[in-house]
């Protein structure tokens, strides 16, 4: 891995800024950042510092396991080795401009794999559908701007077939899988099977990624890593991807 940290290479900001416009699920409270201090001090320098609260899975965020699989890794127990790895993306960005309730499936992964080959063993898993695009919109991104679980029931946006997700635990051996919309099961879902699936088997997930048009198929690298919340089922993540040789 030393080879990332050479020129020449391009650094891929995969991480949506955490602000006022910050997408949250509708049932979580938004991103609120409070100053403490700001300006000149009595001794003559200038000083600032800030306050901020957050719920875990908002804006650009880590899954851990335990989010939906009792038992599996914390927050602080996901080794690194999960996420700092090889990348793959798989565009499914034209299967979804027309449908926000697309879902990503063993087609698509097998159609990737005809062209790219096997996504290999410990390669973090990326899924492009374009949704990043419509970020900080929520009523593009999200389908609606309502709060609450009324706004629950409006949601669209493309997710994760948890038969490919099945297909992925049965076949690879993902060290990690991310998305650029708000979930990896698709925002009509209420059974949250594709989380039941990966996370059981300790597959974190990363999801409102940004600038995946910016990394390639393969060959990219990704180094993604959350807040360390002891015991946390998530939290904000800082993902950047890595182009070698760029």
């Amino acid at each position: 891995m030393e080879h990332l940290f050479q020129s020449p290479n391009a650094w891929i900001d995969l991480t949506h800024p955490f602000n006022a416009e910050t997408i949250y699920w509708p049932t979580a409270d938004p991103f609120q950042l409070e100053t403490v201090s700001e300006g000149m001090t009595e001794g003559g320098w200038y000083y600032s510092a800030y306050s901020f609260s957050t719920a875990e899975h908002g804006g650009t965020h880590l899954d851990a396991p335990v989010h939906f699989a009792e038992g599996r890794n914390t927050t602080d127990e996901i080794p690194l080795s999960r996420l700092i790895g090889p990348a793959v993306v798989v565009d499914a960005t034209s299967q979804a401009a027309g449908n926000p309730d697309y879902l990503v499936s063993i087609g698509d992964i097998e159609a990737f794999e005809a062209v790219y080959g096997a996504i290999p063993e410990g390669a973090i898993l990326l899924l492009r559908t374009g949704w990043a695009q419509r970020w900080p919109d929520p009523q593009s991104y999200l389908g609606t701007t309502l709060r609450g679980e009324e706004g629950v029931a409006q949601l669209h946006f493309p997710g994760l077939d948890p038969s490919a997700a099945q297909w992925l635990v049965d076949n690879r051996m993902l060290a990690a899988i991310g998305i650029d919309t708000p979930s990896i099961d698709y925002g009509q879902s209420t059974t949250f099977e594709t989380h039941q699936i990966l996370y059981a088997e300790n597959i974190p997930g990363f999801e409102n990624v940004a600038n995946l048009e910016s990394m390639p198929e393969t060959g990219g690298y990704v180094i993604a890593l959350p807040m360390k919340i002891e015991g946390g089922s998530g939290g904000p993540l800082r993902i950047i991807g890595v182009v070698p040789g760029s």
